[in-house]
């Protein structure tokens, strides 16, 4: 009898040690950081962020009780992106979530420590920002799709549209990846087409660009995945239209916004709610280095009929019937 009333007294004094630290642990609040390419005010940057709370939200993650969100903003000026990034490692979160090259080439720059996930990006192991999508192997993990696969393909989309086209351009941010200039080159050349590429660096020269790419009578446009265009889909399709100029890009919301075609990831599987995900099993004891870089699996073609009436141009009924969403 002693020993069983000693072995109940032990298991209770383990228990009673053992339940604050549960508790303890349970009502630890988890500090995330996010750093933005664009500004508040960005469609793209209000999508994202709302998109990422959803994610937290639906795994038991409540803003002001459990998990606290901190916040930067570049507004478009990658020249402060060093110093945000330096700002928020500071801060000694648990994790940082972002997105697009910049961003977590200056994360990545100023720790090797705290876990980095990429909200959405492009092109993650050309950037050198992991050793390879299976095993990321640092610190850096999250969502990435690869544009050079993607690239051909939209040269293909406005080959279709206008069957008859001799002449295309290419915009293109230069702080992206060259892989995708490569693939777009080689299906132009495939395909025998004149390729004008017009490459920024920056927004100041936007207008002038869109117009040096109509004097050089090109025909067609492709836009090259860059978070710099993501943020300006909007002024991108009102410049594109203004010029009577087909164009394609990647996002949807970029064909919702007045553009001709987008071409790309499905927003709904692909999203900065997937990097909630990521950011959990971090939390739960998980390292960036072993989770693997998730890709897209599902694509979507968006074709705005509105836009094309507007631009005189008629949709063959074989690409329209192709496609997953239609604007009218």
């Amino acid at each position: 009898m002693k020993r069983t009333r000693l072995l109940y007294c032990l298991i209770f004094l383990a228990a009673a040690f053992a339940f604050p630290a549960h508790a303890q642990q349970q009502s630890r609040t988890a500090r995330i950081g996010i750093l933005r390419v664009d500004a508040p005010t960005s469609p793209a940057g209000k999508e994202a962020i709302a998109d990422f709370r959803k994610g937290m939200r639906s795994l038991g993650y409540i803003e002001g009780q459990n998990v606290h969100f901190e916040i930067r903003w570049a507004e478009s000026r990658l020249d402060t992106l060093r110093g945000l990034a330096a700002e928020l490692v500071k801060l000694e979160l648990d994790a940082i979530v972002s997105g697009g090259p910049q961003a977590i080439k200056s994360l990545k720059d100023a720790t090797n420590t705290i876990p980095i996930v990429m909200g959405r990006m492009d092109d993650v192991v050309e950037h050198g920002l992991v050793a390879s999508l299976a095993r990321p192997g640092g610190n850096v993990t999250g969502l990435s799709f690869q544009t050079g696969e993607l690239s051909g393909k939209w040269l293909e989309l406005l080959k279709d549209i206008l069957p008859n086209m001799t002449r295309a351009a290419v915009l293109w941010d230069k702080s992206s990846t060259t892989g995708q200039l490569r693939t777009v080159d080689a299906a132009a050349r495939a395909g025998g087409l004149d390729l004008t590429v017009s490459g920024l660096a920056g927004l100041k020269d936007l207008d002038r660009t869109f117009d040096e790419i109509k004097k050089a009578r090109a025909e067609g446009l492709v836009i090259l995945a860059s978070p710099i265009f993501t943020a300006q889909r909007a002024r991108l399709a009102q410049l594109a239209g203004n010029r009577r100029l087909p164009t394609i890009y990647y996002h949807e919301e970029f064909a919702q916004a007045g553009g001709l075609l987008a071409y790309g990831p499905r927003l709904a599987n692909f999203s900065w709610s997937r990097a909630a995900t990521f950011i959990d099993k971090i939390l739960k004891g998980a390292k960036p280095a072993e989770l693997p870089v998730e890709q897209p699996t599902k694509f979507d073609l968006v074709i705005n009929l509105k836009t094309a009436k507007q631009i005189g141009l008629t949709i063959p009924p074989n690409v329209l019937a192709r496609a997953d969403k239609v604007v009218r």
